[in-house]
């Protein structure tokens, strides 16, 4: 019998589809930038909750007594407030927000240190993308003051999201990966089948 003039075909072959079914795992082990989770997370940061915790649309606002930074959320609008002059919390003050024709009292929680505003009709308002001019009127004990502030509200985070895909960018790389394993596995079997068809004709 002739001996076959490349005996290491079938193994080199088994060699690169391994190689490559390895390189499709690691892939695949990393998520793509932008990638989101089940849950909606996001995949692509170290510290996703830092991240997001940043993104969210934020104001300041200051004043010779008083300082106030807000944090719109999905609960509403988050208003931590302090002493201008040594940043020390103010507790169980009144805390009026207005913006455009509207207004609405925040309401302290103790357990957050924190001013929750959550009226519906203002919350709506503040979450359109845009600029958003704030009055707010602080009443702590004898002390009261106006602050003014600003809230910039992005196109993209005024869904609740600090940047939007389509369908079609979610699944563009889990599609390919799988697609393109499929093409590489198809050719190999072809390849292996059609070697042996070709050995087995001529008697090899």
């Amino acid at each position: 019998m002739t001996p076959n003039p490349k005996p290491s075909l079938r193994l080199h072959l088994k060699h690169t589809l391994a190689a490559a079914a390895l390189c499709m795992l690691a892939l695949g082990s990393h998520a793509a930038p932008g990638a989101h989770g089940p849950d909606g997370e996001h995949l692509d940061a170290p510290a996703a909750a830092l991240a997001g915790a940043a993104a969210l649309p934020r104001f300041e606002a200051g004043s010779e007594l008083f300082e106030i930074v807000g944090r719109l959320q999905a609960e509403g609008l988050s208003l931590y407030l302090n002493q201008f002059k040594n940043s020390e919390p103010v507790l169980q003050a009144q805390l009026h927000v207005e913006s455009g024709a509207l207004q609405a009292t925040a309401a302290f929680r103790p357990e957050q240190g924190d001013y929750l505003l959550s009226d519906a009709a203002l919350l709506e308002l503040l979450r359109q993308p845009g600029e958003h001019a704030l009055v707010l009127t602080v009443i702590a004990g004898e002390q009261s003051d106006l602050l003014e502030g600003s809230l910039s509200v992005a196109a993209a985070a005024a869904g609740g999201h600090g940047h939007e895909h389509s369908l079609l960018q979610e699944l563009a790389l889990p599609l390919g990966l799988v697609g393109g394993g499929l093409l590489l596995a198809g050719g190999g079997i072809w390849f292996l089948r059609r070697g042996k068809a070709v050995r087995a004709s001529k008697g090899l």
